[in-house]
C-alpha cells in the first residue's frame, strides 16, 4: 500500500479553509493531520473537507485555541485523545488506518505547547507546561502497551532540535524552541519509542531546513529566519518505507498564510 501523509499547523482551519483546499488540490495527501484548528468539534468545517475526498475525519477540538484533526481517504478509526500535562487542552489525537492493506498503522497527531517567551520554568508557567508535556508523553510511549510496530507521530512539536533546524544555532540557544533543555526533552520522547526522523534521512542534517517563519518578517524568503518545528517521525520498521519527503514551503506565500508550512511523507508499505 502506498499513501501520502501530511502534517500542517493551519492556525485556524475555518479562516484558512481555502488554503487547505488548495493544498489538497496541488499535493493530494491521502492523510492530512492539522494542528491548531482553533474550533470545537461542532464548528469544524466537516462537510467542506469531506467534499475534498476525506471520508474519514476525526477531530479533537477546543473553542478558540489548540485543537487537532486527522483527515483520511483511507478507512480510519479513532483510538484516543490524551491530555498528558493535566491542562484541559486538545493537543493529541490517535487514529488507526484500518484498510486491509494498511498494516494497521497508528497515527499520533500532536500539538506540543509552544512554551511562551521566557525559557525558564520557574518564571514562565507556559514553558514549564511544555517540559511537563514532553516528559509525560515520553513516559506514556515508554510503556510497551502504548506502542506498536507501525506507528507515526507527527505534528507541530514546537522544538527545532538540530543546529540546522534554525537559522542561527548560536543566537537561538536561549530562545524558546531551540534551548538545550527543550532539545533534551524532545530527545527523551524520541528515545521512548525509538522514533526515527525520516525527513532528516532524506534531507541531511547538514542542510538548513525550516517549516516555520515568523509573521513579523515582511519578506520571509529574503530574511529566511526560519525554524523546523513541524515533524514526521516513524517507528523503525516504517522508516525504510518512507521513500520521499517534501516541505511545501510555497504555502507560506499563499494569501493569508499560516506561519507554518506542510510537511509531507510518501510511504509504501509492503
Amino acid at each position: 500500500m502506498q499513501f501520502r501523509i501530511a502534517t500542517w499547523n493551519i492556525n485556524s482551519v475555518r479562516l484558512r479553509l481555502p488554503l487547505v483546499e488548495r493544498f489538497v488540490a496541488e499535493f493530494a495527501p491521502d492523510v492530512l493531520c492539522l494542528q491548531e484548528i482553533k474550533c470545537r468539534e461542532e464548528d469544524f468545517p466537516l462537510a467542506a473537507l469531506q467534499q475534498l475526498g476525506f471520508s474519514f475525519i476525526e477531530v479533537n477540538g477546543q473553542a478558540g485555541y489548540h485543537g487537532v484533526a486527522t483527515l483520511s481517504r483511507i478507512p480510519m478509526t479513532r483510538m484516543s485523545s490524551k491530555r498528558f500535562c493535566g491542562a484541559d487542552h486538545a493537543r493529541h489525537l490517535a487514529t488507526a488506518l484500518t484498510a486491509p492493506d494498511s498494516g494497521g498503522v497508528v497515527i499520533h497527531n500532536v500539538y506540543i505547547p509552544s512554551g511562551g517567551d521566557i525559557p525558564d520554568p520557574g518564571l514562565n508557567p507556559k514553558f514549564e507546561q511544555k517540559l511537563v508535556y514532553l516528559g509525560r508523553i515520553a513516559e506514556w510511549f515508554a510503556r510497551p502497551e502504548n506502542r506498536s510496530e507501525r506507528m507515526i507521530i507527527l505534528g507541530d512539536f514546537n522544538v527545532a532540535p538540530l543546529e540546522n533546524d534554525v537559522w542561527s544555532h548560536k543566537q537561538l540557544l536561549t530562545v524558546v524552541s531551540h534551548t538545550p533543555v527543550e532539545v533534551e526533552h524532545l530527545e527523551g520522547l524520541r528515545a521512548a519509542a525509538g522514533w526515527v526522523d525520516p525527513v532528516r534521512l532524506h534531507i541531511p542534517p547538514t542542510e538548513k531546513l525550516y517549516t516555520w517563519w515568523s509573521y513579523r518578517s515582511k519578506d520571509w524568503r529574503a530574511s529566511n529566519r526560519g525554524r523546523r518545528l513541524d515533524h514526521i517521525w516513524t517507528t523503525p520498521s516504517l522508516a525504510p518505507h518512507v521513500h520521499r519527503v517534501t516541505v511545501a514551503d510555497a504555502a507560506r506565500d499563499w494569501p493569508q498564510p499560516s506561519d507554518h508550512v506542510p510537511v509531507i511523507a510518501d510511504i509504501a508499505i509492503p
